[in-house]
């Protein structure tokens, strides 16, 4: 979720050609379920697309985030941390309050499905501590998920994925996306929207590649998913699909060996304008799934 001064550059398009399946890495996971090792639910779908890397060999496949962990907040809690990894604030107007105590901007109901909620505040609360320092207009919520992802040679290949409900109205900022936890970069935005219909797909490894997509009706249902895999010493290769669909091939430099936190979260204002909406605004997260290929 890109620092509002940051400037954006566009990646070349990818090659239209035909879309097709890595066959290594379903033989891999056709293996393995075989073997019952990897659930029917869980296992990995790789990339693609035409400049999609092979798997060599079957690799365990290890879940980090099985998709319930919004069933409970017992679950929610035994996977998830609140608010961001580095506190409340961060770059748009509103400051995060959700607690094991608060739930007024963060709640699950029906079981499984996780709701923000972002409201205008009508009271002098300060400026966020983040640049660029907006006055805080809004409270809302963010969780990070305590499992953090690290590509390295144990574990070369990942896939997050969720289904969500967001809002696009102007000054409405949600995100789903990793980001470094020692270090910015790496970072990697698997939705992220920004006051109108459209999703952005993006990657920062010290420049920014965007994929901008337009969704339709993006407060009904829709998948987001990233498969990231290692393709040498220190570079990553990102897919990013909506609702299934292949939408872009990102390189990330330098991601290896970086840990990242997983981070949901609604935003307001800031890069997706002012003044943001009066009143409550939601953001909706089901079936959140984190796993792993393990060496």
């Amino acid at each position: 979720m890109m620092p509002i001064s940051a400037a954006n550059r566009r990646p070349s398009p990818a090659r239209p050609g035909p879309l097709r399946a890595v066959c290594a890495t379903a033989a891999a996971a056709i293996l393995l379920l075989a073997a019952g090792s990897v659930p029917a639910a869980s296992a990995p779908a790789g990339p693609a697309d035409e400049n999609a890397p092979a798997q060599a060999g079957a690799m365990a496949w290890e879940t980090l985030i099985d998709g319930n962990s919004f069933a409970s907040r017992a679950a929610l809690e035994s996977e998830w941390n609140y608010l961001y990894p580095w506190g409340s604030d961060h770059n748009g107007s509103a400051r995060m309050y959700a607690s094991s105590t608060d739930s007024n901007h963060l709640f699950l109901s029906p079981a499984g499905q996780l709701n923000i909620k972002a409201t205008r505040i009508t009271w002098d609360e300060g400026v966020s501590n983040k640049d660029p320092h907006l006055p805080i207009r809004y409270h809302s919520a963010a969780i990070h998920a305590k499992n953090q992802i690290t590509v390295n040679d144990t574990y070369p290949s990942y896939e997050i994925r969720g289904e969500f409900q967001a809002p696009s109205a102007r000054g409405t900022w949600p995100a789903f996306w990793i980001t470094g936890a020692n270090s910015w970069p790496p970072e990697s935005d698997i939705l992220e929207f920004k006051g109108d219909a459209r999703n952005w797909f993006n990657t920062y490894d010290g420049g920014w590649d965007n994929t901008i997509v337009p969704v339709g009706s993006p407060g009904s249902w829709h998948e987001y998913r990233i498969w990231m895999t290692k393709i040498n010493a220190t570079d990553v290769e990102i897919h990013y699909y909506l609702d299934g669909v292949w939408k872009a091939r990102h390189v990330g430099s330098n991601f290896v060996g970086k840990p990242m936190n997983l981070i949901i979260n609604l935003q307001m204002e800031g890069a997706s304008g002012s003044p943001g909406p009066t009143t409550d605004t939601h953001f909706r997260a089901r079936n959140v799934y984190v796993g792993r290929t393990a060496n």
